[in-house]
């Protein structure tokens, strides 16, 4: 099973509370590691604005401004750019899926400070990530559901309805499940 370019979506009853009501999207999965992106969590007290300044990176009346989220409790200093599939940087572009890109250079912050770049992105600091079979038995524990990942529901700005919107697109209502696991 490869996970690449899917969602993650937390089951209720997710015992972690950094990963409550997540959608992650999946980045990278091996047998030996798992790097993911939470897309619903944005930093509130954090704009694009501000993260530019911040970096000393020149911003013209064009630019586009872009979210910025909690993508995960690995390394939350470092920041990704999940982004549409069109634009790729010189260097550090790591294309996910053929919707989807992810750059983790300051290239793609310039050039959104431009008012260039990606149609589509947003900016994750930190990212979630497992080891070896981790994820797999978390999905086998009934901790995440898996799912396709549409770049309408990825680059949403309404993300809290992402999750909701994740299990709609599953044809799952969200009221309808349980914060108890169980097998049949």
């Amino acid at each position: 099973m490869n996970l690449t370019g899917k969602l993650l979506i937390a089951m209720p009853g997710m015992a972690d509370p950094r990963f409550e009501s997540s959608v992650i999207l999946i980045c990278a999965h091996s047998a030996n590691e798992t790097m993911g992106l939470i897309i619903n969590k944005p930093i509130n007290d954090l704009d694009f604005t501000a993260l530019l300044k911040q970096l000393k990176i020149p911003e013209l009346p064009e630019s586009r401004g872009i979210s910025v989220h909690f993508g995960g409790p690995m390394e939350r200093g470092r920041g990704f750019v999940l982004h549409s599939p069109e634009y790729a940087a010189k260097e550090g572009t790591m294309r996910i899926s053929t919707s989807y890109g992810m750059t983790a250079t300051q290239d793609i912050l310039r050039a959104l400070g431009r008012g260039e770049g990606p149609k589509a992105a947003l900016l994750a600091l930190g990212y979630a990530g497992w080891g070896p079979g981790q994820l797999e038995s978390e999905i086998l524990r009934n901790d995440w559901l898996t799912a396709d990942a549409p770049a309408d529901l990825v680059f949403s700005d309404e993300d809290a309805t992402k999750w909701g919107a994740a299990l709609r697109q599953m044809g799952v209502d969200p009221s309808a499940l349980s914060s108890a696991a169980g097998h049949a």
